[in-house]
């Protein structure tokens, strides 16, 4: 019997807004979320027309301590997948710096991470 994933990252980012979602697959319900859009994030940021990485950074982060609250910062064991190639591709190269910024936010917190990119060649990739 195949284990599948259970817990995956989701990234929605636009030109005023980044969002990072941690989805329970076996239900599809949100676990953890953390947002720029969120009032206490927003007031400690000054994205004006975009959000920049280092508003990418502050939503990881929040949302490491979320997981954490919950019991889920290592997926039950298993780590919280996520598909950068993907992400970066859906979002564009030029969100890339945003992506990574929230990746980082999320392992440098604790957050026990299993990348399940497609792509083998990691090697431009910081941190992998």
């Amino acid at each position: 019997m195949s284990v599948m994933k259970r817990y995956v990252l989701r990234l929605f980012i636009s030109l005023k807004y980044i969002t990072a979602n941690v989805v329970d697959r076996n239900n599809g319900r949100i676990v953890a979320t953390s947002s720029t859009t969120e009032h206490s994030i927003k007031e400690s940021l000054e994205c004006g027309r975009s959000c920049n990485a280092k508003a990418a950074g502050v939503v990881g982060e929040v949302l490491a301590r979320r997981l954490k609250v919950v019991g889920l910062n290592e997926g039950q064991g298993s780590g919280i997948h996520a598909n950068l190639g993907k992400e970066v591709g859906k979002k564009g190269f030029k969100n890339q710096t945003k992506v990574w910024a929230v990746v980082n936010a999320l392992k440098n917190n604790g957050v026990k991470l299993i990348f399940d990119d497609e792509d083998d060649d990691k090697s431009s990739w910081p941190n992998s």
